[in-house]
């Protein structure tokens, strides 16, 4: 800007040259897009990536919710990681791990492609003249949970239901036709509210560390080329899903329980409160019932997070390239 200033200082021609190298700075105020990204490529890019997550960890995902929803009318016994792999792989074969897969696929890749777009519009939108902003990363990580939760909040009510023991849904349509018929359409947003409440401090911790360990470690480590620069989105990603995975278990077990509530004997709750259903938790099991599961969701979350991570900015890169070339 200061040798722009300096040239037209000297020269008090009303001809300007548009071929100097100055001009398109001179014009070019906000960039058309972001990262050099279009608004539909941050959407492919969060499909790809969320789909490819939830598919790969999966199985783990089953023994979370099978940890979390038991119950009983007395203190529940402690079930370990490997009693309850053990017990699906001895009764149902592997095929138990997968129950409910398909509801997921359903759900993960436009519930990600509304995450990640809306991430990097609020992003551009709030970081503007300072895009390594903690607080900008954790509010545009809240806001884009409210809206991908909207999406993929009924998805994940049959997704759980399907994963349970003894579940007496044949598939996702018969499971969607059922809670309609017999619980209505709102059973499939019984826990939206405790799950926006879960994944707002979620996100907020997770968005604010994957974006200050990836600063961390591209300083550190970053030097050789791409490969080195996934591995910085892979760990980045893999610390930030574990912290944000131990921090708010809580929260999840309760929106397991309100989720899985009245099938296979779950207990079944008269308000939906995250209050109420918590303290009927801790009525029943002690406090550490509200941590049941923490092992096989941070086991979940951190390579889980590492992938989406990992595969998003891939994603995203190879549209930069594709862009760039047609230019």
């Amino acid at each position: 800007m200061g040798a722009t200033a300096t040239a037209s200082t000297a020269d008090t021609s009303p001809n300007f040259d548009q071929t100097s190298e100055f001009y398109p700075d001179e014009v070019s105020v906000f960039p058309p897009t972001h990262d050099g990204l279009k608004f539909w490529q941050f959407m492919i890019a969060g499909s790809i990536a969320g789909s490819i997550e939830h598919m790969a960890m999966f199985p783990v995902d089953t023994l979370k919710t099978r940890m979390q929803a038991i119950s009983s009318s007395s203190k529940t016994p402690s079930v370990t990681l490997r009693q309850s792999l053990g017990s699906i792989i001895k009764l149902e074969g592997l095929a138990g791990l997968y129950r409910g897969i398909a509801a997921m696929g359903l759900g993960a890749g436009p519930a990600h492609a509304v995450y990640f777009s809306v991430y990097e519009s609020s992003k551009k939108f709030l970081s503007i003249g300072n895009p390594n902003n903690s607080m900008v990363h954790a509010a545009s990580g809240v806001f884009a949970t409210v809206a991908s939760d909207a999406v993929i909040t009924p998805m994940d009510v049959v997704k759980q239901r399907l994963q349970l023991k003894g579940s007496p849904y044949k598939g996702v349509v018969d499971c969607v036709k059922r809670v309609v018929m017999e619980e209505g359409f709102g059973a499939f947003y019984a826990s939206y509210r405790t799950t926006v409440l879960m994944n707002a401090p979620f996100t907020a911790v997770h968005f604010a560390t994957y974006e200050a360990a990836k600063r961390g470690l591209m300083m550190e480590v970053s030097r050789g080329g791409d490969d080195e620069s996934l591995l910085v989105h892979a760990t980045a990603g893999a610390a930030a899903g574990a912290l944000a995975a131990a921090v708010t278990t809580p929260l999840d077990v309760v929106k397991t329980q309100l989720q899985c509530q009245g099938v296979c004997g779950c207990d079944r709750f008269s308000s939906s409160s995250m209050k109420d259903v918590g303290e009927a938790i801790v009525k029943k099991d002690g406090y550490g019932g509200l941590m049941r599961g923490w092992i096989p969701r941070m086991l979940f979350h951190a390579p889980a997070a590492a992938i989406c991570w990992s595969t998003y900015e891939a994603v995203k890169s190879f549209f930069q390239q594709l862009n760039g070339k047609t230019e």
